[in-house]
């Protein structure tokens, strides 16, 4: 399988790029936002790697949610990253004030040349009009008009339709600039750091297990719509067991996941390292990095898991395989022949069961399980 989704980057001769392109040399400082979920902040890391490749002297920022921020903390290319919370508002309006202006500060001290925002969320149009960069790049909106369209300079079309990775989507906030990705720099990017690989050695060492000598399975999903019932994963368990493979299962401290994988590994009753809830998101990238293989759903793990080069097979259900799918490594998508997925809902009529993943059978997942490993 093509490691960067059938997308292939080509050469643009000089004379066909835009007449409003930016020149990347005059870059000192950029400013890359993405106030969104975990998976979506870390498929914005080929952003910072592609701007840092095309001006190379240029400092890039970034703005995230203080939860994602383990998401681009290390990045090659990244110089500052600052962080907004998201529980600011409980903090009672003066606290939150105070707070969002000592970000607006650190903001304005940057002196931004260059602002990307990659959502049409309007928080992304204020700061660029109170930070006043020369250039200011975002997604066109059908909401807001001319409002939105004078707080940037430039504006990039979106690809709908589950025709089109995010990461291409992302990307293209650069190539409406006249920057165009190459290469190694499309790829994601997630540093655990020496702390976190540190502590996944030891765990490793601890339960008797190697480097790429298990399989990662991660089942849960924050949104259980995406989630495969609790019995087929357990007769998965079952399977891989009888085939002597050893198998790691993780999942996020969250009371419903810790009772997700508890009803699994209860049904299952074979010999599992079961890590849930004991890693941090840095070491979670640790612990994948050193994984054979990543099994679970479209889910930000899933991400990680590409972010550090391990090979996945990944079960879709009613979200998108083409826009969401993992990005740059050896994978299997594993999904049903319902004619009404990617339907984008949560669960069919919204009742947060997906037939379309209760369809997927344990052979379609061993089967493609066993052609990575063959792989």
């Amino acid at each position: 399988m093509n490691p960067m989704n059938d997308i292939v980057s080509v050469s643009v001769p000089p004379g066909s790029y835009l007449p409003d392109a930016i020149n990347p040399a005059l870059l000192r400082r950029a400013l890359v936002i993405k106030l969104r979920h975990h998976g979506d902040v870390l498929l914005t890391s080929p952003v910072l790697s592609s701007l840092k490749a095309a001006a190379p002297a240029c400092e890039i920022d970034a703005l995230v949610f203080s939860d994602t921020a383990p998401m681009l903390q290390g990045h090659p290319a990244l110089h500052t990253l600052h962080c907004l919370g998201r529980d600011w508002k409980k903090l009672g309006p003066l606290t939150q004030l105070r707070k969002e202006l000592g970000i607006l500060k650190a903001l304005r001290a940057r002196q931004y040349d260059l602002i990307i925002h990659l959502t049409d969320h309007p928080r992304g149009a204020w700061l660029t009009r109170l930070l006043k960069p020369r250039w200011a790049v975002a997604p066109q909106r059908s909401k807001g008009g001319g409002w939105w369209k004078k707080s940037f300079t430039h504006l990039y079309r979106t690809v709908g339709g589950g025709r089109r990775h995010t990461v291409e989507t992302h990307l293209d906030a650069l190539r409406r600039l006249g920057i165009r990705p190459q290469g190694d720099a499309r790829k994601l990017s997630l540093v655990p750091g020496t702390a976190a690989e540190a502590r996944i050695d030891a765990l490793l060492a601890q339960h008797g297990l190697n480097a790429k000598g298990f399989i990662q399975i991660h089942p849960a999903s924050r949104w259980f719509f995406k989630c495969w019932p609790v019995g087929l994963n357990a007769e998965l368990l079952r399977v891989l067991a009888a085939q002597g493979l050893k198998i790691v299962m993780t999942g996020a401290p969250d009371p419903r996941e810790r009772e997700m994988v508890d009803a699994i590994l209860n049904q299952a009753n074979v010999p599992v390292v079961n890590l849930t809830g004991e890693l941090n998101l840095s070491e979670l990238g640790a612990l994948t990095s050193r994984a054979r293989l990543f099994v679970g759903v479209d889910s930000a793990p899933m991400h990680i898991a590409a972010a550090v080069g391990t090979p996945c097979v990944a079960l879709f259900g009613p979200s998108g395989d083409k826009e969401w799918g993992p990005w740059g490594v050896e994978h299997r998508i594993v999904t049903s022949s319902h004619s009404c997925r990617p339907c984008g809902q949560d669960g069919c009529g919204g009742g947060k069961v997906s037939e379309c993943l209760y369809a997927i059978s344990v052979q379609q997942v061993s089967q493609a399980i066993a052609e990575v490993l063959a792989s």
